[in-house]
């Protein structure tokens, strides 16, 4: 679920020796699952462990993750890096803002999972979003913007370039077209 470098090993085990017998580490999102989530690494004294908290075993040490983090953590990467600058602990979890959906789960949920991770935040920078309203028994993904796409002058580009590149070559031979049913209205939330 979980993976710690090595070096990111060793560099815990350094900072536990001078922890009070029996504190591990706990891995947490601070708001999961939102645009805002972001992960964290704490001491997590053994008196601080709950019952539906997950263990990962080290060497050395435990990993505690509690239930809500758990999902949102999947894949996640723990790192010690030095370089020129200096040395730092790097963790990159691609699933913290949005819950990973499973392979065998509905195509809406998969698609709707690829526009959240990825699309999102990209159109995020300009006050955008998209999501699935419906897939079509022949294929179509029917999406609705909103935020600074709902008329915003280079939606069409944005569709037919961007999103719809991506998922028909994600999801090649499951998906036909993407399409869009916004009613585009020009306003002050609108990017020109």
């Amino acid at each position: 679920m979980i993976t710690i470098s090595e070096q990111a090993q060793s560099h815990f085990r350094k900072l536990l020796e001078k922890q009070a017998a029996g504190t591990h580490i706990r891995v947490f999102v601070v708001n999961p699952g939102t645009v805002s989530a972001e992960c964290g690494v704490s001491y997590c004294p053994a008196d601080a462990v709950e019952s539906t908290d997950l263990q990962l075993p080290f060497e050395g040490f435990m990993a505690i993750v509690d239930a809500e983090s758990k999902p949102f953590l999947v894949d996640a990467e723990i790192d010690f890096v030095t370089d020129q600058m200096g040395s730092q602990l790097t963790l990159k979890a691609p699933n913290a803002k949005v819950r990973k959906v499973n392979d065998d789960a509905p195509l809406k949920e998969k698609v709707q999972y690829v526009i959240d991770a990825e699309i999102n935040p990209q159109l995020a920078n300009h006050g955008g979003r998209v999501s699935v309203v419906e897939l079509t028994d022949d294929g179509v993904a029917v999406l609705q913007f909103g935020g600074g796409c709902n008329g915003c002058s280079q939606v069409d580009l944005t569709l037919k370039e961007g999103i719809e590149k991506e998922l028909l070559q994600r999801f090649a031979g499951e998906l036909t077209a993407v399409r869009d049913v916004t009613d585009h209205q020009r306003g002050e939330h609108s990017y020109y």
